[in-house]
């Protein structure tokens, strides 16, 4: 036993001197002793950043592409991108020797507040929100937009807070007020004199405004609304500025008129007088600390018979005369009740748009990072390989970007198709709305995701923003309709569109469901590239799918609904169809208009471009389970599909730089992985 220690010791002594000669050797430059014939340790340079920049060419003009994709108002975008970057209350801060621009999100909850509201003042002594709601057509809409997108770049609690005001409370009064209501409330809103809010979503309700248990009455002694919160389930929950700043607010609740239920009404109630303080009946309670949007103070509020005038309904689809009678146009109380969802839609398209941007954002510095971070050799004594070299980083990302580009053009579709509205195009903007709502957002989510682990380590740190924004947007899937319950509502379009035209003489038209009208198209038995790069091929590829699981659907609830069950009972039992046709309704509109942005083109390298990127958007479709699923493609055309992805992911592969470059994002947006991310790691960078 002792002569087995001995040698057990004597051999990890061994161990411990051939370690320690290794490392002498090295050290000293010393060749090897020949009884140990160990190869020396070659020292490798230090890692430099090069700019991609340097090695990455540009095939096409990036400021062309990105007119195409931004579509409007690039002047006004720029001038308050400039303003904020300029100012200490954006928060700049240097990293690897550039300014970045972003929110601490290491404050506490109470200071990311007040920051956000100190943002706004700065903002609106500058006159950004000018013409807002007092303004009138198509390009201060526009404009809008346009600012939104910018301040949601910056920060996803800036752009909440105004859309709260400007949006749903001033958009509330635009549209179920009438003139004496926009008189009295809209330039005080826009000057913000008043701070609006919206007290729709409750503790017991949130998606079924129909069930929202606040009940409102009519005292015609007084000619006065009363507002009660019977119960705790009733309490208004979730409301974007109510904790700390909010003056007034839009509040929807029952409308009892002489002991019968009119359904939901909005009424304007002051909830603060002009010193901040809380009004007498009313109870006000923070909704706490959230897992992002801290810079945004969601409160609870609670009526206790508070009396409001007879002029606070906003009476635009219902009135009540000063002695209690209810009066309105609409007799039809579920066309009453769809009225007063209109502001809902603002906000949607909103969202849709904001989550396309961050999309943007995560990727332009994930791509970045991966044209200067290096991983493994090949062979050795030659250089490690860019992250984005390995197909299978392109294959992460590439076809996101494409993704990105789509939505892109389908966000374009969807501001133009709201600020062109009229009543009649009213339900085409609520179906592509609540799709496009639903897609981006998911759609926002898996690409922050991927582009989190894409930058390895360096993505968990807030200051690179990847992670972080994941946190910050997480809510976008189920604020202002959950994502599950709008691709439901647009399926249920989808299904009384294809109902109305059985009837004689009667075809498709509208929601883009004309296709329905043609003969079926066909898939080739065969794929080849050719086939698979046309955008005929796409386009009919995409109808092919909507159409079978329109006539899919439509078939379930049919027979659910001929033994006997309700047509509402038959649409939650037929859920799995209804989420397959929601997503492909929305693939094949965005597929179109991508197509038609591509059209307006002119032969060149910019067309060439975007034709990969709708190929690649296209077949990334077509790798939906629904195309195996339902027997779309065969086992080997789906493989060839699968080999052509990866084929275009190389041919856009040096087109990276220049592609997320055409997002026009400043670099102060973005974050210091995207550049010098050695600088900004160095020790002289951590002593400042």
């Amino acid at each position: 036993m002792a002569k087995k220690e001995k040698k057990t010791r004597n051999s990890a002594m061994d161990r411990a001197f051939q370690r320690t000669k290794v490392l002498t050797d090295h050290l000293l430059q010393s060749p090897p002793s020949s009884s140990f014939q160990t190869p020396s340790l070659s020292s490798n340079a230090c890692l430099n950043y090069s700019p991609p920049e340097l090695s990455e060419k540009y095939a096409f003009d990036i400021n062309d592409m990105r007119k195409l994709m931004d579509g409007h108002d690039l002047e006004e975008r720029d001038r308050l991108f400039g303003m904020i970057t300029q100012s200490k209350v954006f928060n700049p801060r240097v990293r690897g020797g550039k300014v970045f621009v972003s929110p601490d999100y290491n404050q506490s909850m109470e200071q990311q507040r007040e920051m956000t509201w100190k943002r706004i003042e700065y903002l609106f002594e500058r006159g950004v929100f000018q013409g807002w709601l007092t303004g009138e057509g198509e390009e201060i809409e526009m404009r809008r937009f346009a600012c939104f997108e910018v301040l949601g770049l910056f920060d996803h609690s800036i752009s909440i807070k105004l859309g709260v005001h400007f949006f749903l409370w001033g958009g509330a009064i635009q549209f179920f007020g009438t003139k004496h209501h926009h008189d009295k409330w809209l330039r005080d809103t826009e000057n913000y004199l008043i701070k609006g809010c919206f007290a729709m979503t409750e503790l017991g309700h949130g998606s079924n405004v129909r069930g929202i248990e606040t009940i409102t009455t009519y005292d015609s002694n007084t000619g006065e609304f009363v507002i009660n919160t019977p119960c705790e389930s009733a309490q208004k929950y979730w409301i974007g500025g109510a904790a700390n700043h909010a003056t007034h607010t839009i509040v929807f609740s029952q409308l009892n008129i002489n002991g019968t239920n009119q359904g939901v009404h909005a009424l304007i109630a002051q909830i603060r007088d002009a010193d901040g303080n809380v009004r007498p009946n009313i109870r006000i309670a923070d909704c706490g600390h959230k897992i992002g949007l801290n810079g945004v103070d969601n409160g609870r509020i609670w009526f206790d018979n508070v009396r409001v005038p007879r002029e606070n309904l906003l009476n635009s689809v219902a009135d009540v005369s000063p002695d209690g009678k209810y009066l309105s146009a609409i007799k039809d109380p579920d066309q009453r009740f769809a009225a007063f969802l209109a502001p809902l839609t603002a906000g949607r398209v909103n969202i849709a748009v904001n989550a396309v941007y961050q999309s943007k954002v995560g990727l332009a510095i994930a791509i970045r990072y991966a044209l200067t971070r290096r991983a493994f050799s090949l062979k050795p004594k030659e250089p490690e390989v860019l992250l984005l070299d390995y197909p299978s980083h392109q294959r992460r990302l590439l076809p996101l970007l494409a993704k990105t580009f789509a939505m892109s053009f389908g966000a374009n579709y969807l501001k133009m198709l709201y600020v062109k509205r009229t009543p009649q195009s009213n339900k085409i903007i609520h179906v592509v709305s609540s799709s496009f709502k639903a897609t981006f957002t998911w759609s926002n989510m898996q690409i922050l995701q991927e582009c989190r682990e894409a930058c390895g380590g360096q993505g968990l740190k807030t200051e690179n923003r990847v992670g972080h924004l994941k946190a910050e947007h997480d809510v976008q899937s189920t604020f202002e309709g959950d994502n599950n319950i709008l691709m439901l509502q647009v399926s249920k379009a989808l299904f009384a569109e294809y109902m109305a035209a059985q009837k004689p003489k009667k075809a498709f038209k509208g929601l883009g469901l004309e296709h329905m009208n043609k003969p079926c198209p066909v898939i080739p038995s065969q794929l080849t590239t050719t086939t698979l790069r046309c955008s005929q091929f796409q386009i009919d590829a995409l109808c092919l799918r909507e159409r079978d699981l329109l006539n899919r659907f439509v078939a379930e609830v049919s027979q659910c609904q001929a033994k006997g069950e309700s047509k509402e009972h038959a649409f939650i039992m037929s859920y799995q169809l209804a989420e397959d046709l929601g997503k492909a309704f929305s693939d094949r509109t965005i597929l179109q208009t991508f197509v038609e942005a591509e059209a307006t083109l002119a032969a060149g390298s910019l067309k060439d471009v975007l034709g990969l990127l709708r190929s690649l958007y296209a077949l990334n479709c077509l790798e939906d389970g629904a195309y195996l699923r339902y027997g779309y493609l065969s086992v080997e055309n789906a493989a060839t599909v699968r080999r052509e992805i990866t084929k275009i992911c190389s041919e856009l592969r040096p087109h990276a730089l220049a592609l997320v470059s055409s997002f026009g994002i400043p670099d102060a947006y973005l974050s210091p992985i995207a550049f010098n991310w050695i600088d900004a790691n160095s020790w002289s960078s951590a002593q400042h």
